[in-house]
């Protein structure tokens, strides 16, 4: 059995079993032309029209007829087609049968309007169940209004051809949608992977770029494929970055640990020395060297800074202690000095001798008492000195009184004020005035001389 076939029903005009009788059923008037109902159409787009066709089931005489050898026709723009034979009983019975069958195709017709009109169907799936129907039509084993029914399949598939250009379109602007926002990931991928060194922003960016490329869909394989290999090649040139970022910190690291050793090494061998200036001077250069080393892991620099600033600790500690104790000597050093100071400021110098004495006496037990503390030292030897300049100026002053050279040149100007003296009282009692002012003037000069020297020998 055929799906153009059933019980009681042969194809053609030669089927056995009993005769059908036209009767006046066997010329009934075709039903009225089909309307154009519009249908509603999906939201935001116009509604396309697909002509109305009513069902045949009901007055399915007004499509067809049986005629008296059980021969069923139907009408069509171009008249009649012999669509089956009906031998299994009146001609109503067969009539009504090859109206279902319409119905049926009708209903799949229906179907197809609903999807377009709805939008939730594949237009292009509509197009090619419509076009398959409408072949289909041209020699379907029905009766009912095939013309309505033709003219509501070309309707359906116009509106599935319109549909499916619209979704084309829509499928290129969603694909050209794509292609950009991958394309922008590249974009910036390529930026990250050419000159970015934020290492870790960096590669968690990566790692949310690729979640954002799985979720964009609607690109074809060949231009996704391409695509990926572009984003893949900057997320491979970050990698090589970022591993030879990564292997140059290690060397750097592994050769700042071991400078680092050696200045702790070095450090550490200090921590005994009392050569306080010199060592302090070289522990501030370890200081600059290890900043200059550079960084190493962090558990290592933690643990190899403890040893060098504990051997700094351990110096510098050794040294206030000893500056302390030395500071407390130098106290003491600077009390003895200031008692030997009110010693020697009670020194009598009218006796030279004796006042020399004395002071070489302080100054011995001076050296003696040793160093005072560095703010004081002026003020004490400024106060010693205040004495050794007493006593000096008092030497002084006794040799210049005894030194026979000045004595001899003290008689010597005496004896030029004499002479220019007798000279002008015997120019005046010669009466020769110019001569007489002249020798004056002369005896005023050295008299003058004469009163220095002897300010001298005192």
């Amino acid at each position: 059995m055929t799906d153009e076939q059933a019980p009681g029903l042969v194809d053609g005009a030669d089927g056995a079993g009993g005769t059908v009788s036209g009767g006046s059923g066997d010329h009934a008037p075709t039903g009225p032309p089909a309307s154009t109902t519009p249908e509603p159409g999906p939201a935001g787009s116009p509604a396309p029209s697909f002509p109305s066709v009513a069902s045949a089931a009901g007055e399915p005489w007004r499509w067809g007829r049986v005629d008296d050898d059980g021969t069923v026709y139907v009408r069509t723009a171009d008249g009649e087609r012999a669509v089956g034979s009906w031998q299994a009983g009146d001609a109503q019975e067969g009539l009504a049968h090859f109206a279902l069958r319409f119905d049926d195709l009708r209903t799949e017709v229906d179907l197809l309007v609903r999807r377009l009109t709805t939008g939730r169907g594949d237009a292009r799936a509509a197009l090619r169940s419509a076009t398959s129907l409408r072949e289909r039509l041209a020699d379907a084993a029905v009766v009912g209004d095939v013309v309505g029914l033709a003219a509501r399949l070309d309707a359906v598939v116009a509106a599935a051809e319109r549909a499916e250009e619209a979704e084309r379109a829509a499928r290129a602007g969603a694909r050209d949608d794509a292609v950009a926002r991958k394309e922008a990931l590249i974009a910036e991928a390529e930026s990250l992977a050419e000159e970015t060194t934020r290492w870790k922003h960096a590669g968690d960016r990566f790692s949310a770029m690729i979640e954002e490329w799985k979720a964009v869909k609607g690109i074809d394989r060949k231009t996704d494929d391409a695509l990926w290999k572009r984003f893949s090649r900057a997320r491979e040139t970050f990698a090589r970055r970022r591993g030879a970022h990564f292997a140059e910190l290690d060397r750097a690291r592994s050769a700042a640990k071991a400078r680092k050793e050696e200045l702790v090494v070095e450090a550490e061998s200090l921590t005994d020395s009392t050569d306080w200036g010199p060592t302090a001077g070289r522990y501030k250069e370890l200081m600059a060297e290890w900043k200059a080393a550079g960084r190493t892991s962090k558990d290592a620099d933690d643990a190899l800074w403890a040893r060098f600033r504990g051997a700094q600790d351990t110096f510098f500690s050794r040294r206030s202690e000893a500056f302390s104790a030395r500071d407390a000597e130098f106290e003491g050093n600077a009390r003895a000095k200031e008692e030997l100071l009110a010693e020697a400021a009670r020194i009598d110098v009218s006796d030279v001798d004796a006042a020399r004495a004395a002071l070489r006496d302080v100054q011995e037990r001076w050296d003696a008492i040793g160093k005072v503390p560095r703010e004081r030292v002026r003020e004490l030897s400024a106060r010693l000195k205040e004495v050794e300049d007493r006593v000096r100026a008092a030497v002084d002053r006794r040799w210049q009184a005894t030194d026979p050279e000045t004595e001899a040149r003290v008689a010597q100007f005496r004896a030029r004020v004499e002479g220019f003296e007798a000279q002008a009282a015997k120019a005046h009692a010669a009466g020769d005035t110019r001569r007489a002012r002249e020798a004056e003037r002369q005896a005023a000069q050295w008299r003058e001389w004469l009163a220095a020297a002897e300010q001298a020998a005192r």
